[in-house]
């Protein structure tokens, strides 16, 4: 089969579209045959070195397709169902043997490229909603990279659960599109300085929570327009890793520092179910809308890289093996 394999780190011409053997399913594992595959800045970590992988390594961790065979003790899924997964590694290929427990079954008027949008950034736009700071009516958050594909999600949960969003965007056809999604102030970081903008928005109070993927680039600035005994939601660092801090900067404001990942937050299959299964049921009655706007085929994968590592996409980028 083919895949997307890298044997050293570095820029996206270390991706190598080479053959493979055909992996075959073991105990516990379904063989799915791979349809759409979704590329995450999590890829871009592995490929890069920051979050160093076994190499020579298949990238990917988000997918999904049509199972194919199972091996032993499979119960989750059988032959012939449409799946998503993320968490695997291994997903640039045109085959992947999955653990059944980390496998969720499609509903009915959900495909396979449905599915690889949504599994790992509606869910973990679930987590830092409902989990990581739960929102109610009348809180306030801040939202970074509001185009993106975890922000436009985002955006729609907060504004259903009765929260104010304030989001910032790089372009105006972006900003547009955070409007679309619900997004109350829309700022232009490269136009206007968001940390005074969000203390505007907000009478000077500030955010109850800042959701932040950006990291190296928006960390201080971020804390700085959080509220009193408000929250930072550290969840990506798309700019770059951000330098060691003296816990005193949280001081004054009593001010809270999380770093949550998707991993902690699916961790047990009932948790995977109950996020999994809101992100899909929201999609199928069209509560929750998906933005697919670039597709490219699984050789091309380097080229979707780095279109996505440059900021030129919005909503979700997949790989179509």
């Amino acid at each position: 089969m083919k895949a997307i394999r890298i044997h050293q780190p570095g820029g996206a011409d270390v991706l190598q579209y080479e053959d493979v053997d055909s992996p075959q399913p073991g105990s516990g594992q379904a063989l799915v045959n791979v349809q759409a595959v979704g590329i995450n800045f999590a890829d871009i970590y592995a490929r890069n070195g920051a979050n160093p992988a076994n190499l020579p390594a298949i990238l990917g961790q988000e997918a999904a397709g049509v199972v194919e065979a199972v091996g032993d003790g499979v119960t989750e899924v059988a032959v012939g169902d449409t799946v998503a997964y993320c968490g695997v590694p291994g997903a640039y290929a045109e085959k992947q043997a999955v653990p059944g427990a980390r496998l969720v079954k499609m509903p009915d008027g959900i495909d396979a490229r449905m599915g690889a949008a949504a599994m790992l950034q509606g869910m973990t736009a679930h987590y830092l909603a409902y989990s990581t700071y739960p929102l109610k009516p009348g809180d306030s958050c801040l939202v970074h990279a509001g185009a993106g594909g975890v922000g436009l999600l985002l955006i729609q949960m907060a504004k259903h659960l009765g929260a104010q969003v304030i989001t910032t965007v790089s372009t105006e056809a972006k900003a547009q599109l955070a409007r679309e999604a619900g997004a109350d102030v829309v700022i232009n970081y490269t136009q206007q300085d968001f940390a005074e903008e969000t203390l505007k928005a907000t009478d000077g109070q500030g955010v109850n929570v800042a959701y932040d993927s950006v990291g190296k680039d928006t960390f201080h600035e971020s804390l700085r327009c959080t509220a009193r005994r408000g929250l930072l939601a550290l969840y990506g660092q798309a700019s770059g890793a951000v330098d060691p801090v003296n816990p005193q900067i949280f001081n004054p404001g009593s001010k809270f520092l999380t770093r949550p990942s998707l991993v902690d937050h699916t961790h047990t299959r009932e948790e995977l179910e109950w996020r999994a299964g809101d992100i899909l049921d929201w999609t199928k009655s069209g509560q929750l809308k998906l933005r697919i706007e670039h597709e490219f085929p699984l050789a091309e994968a380097a080229e979707a890289q780095r279109q996505l590592e440059g900021r030129a996409t919005t909503g979700k980028v997949l790989l179509l093996p």
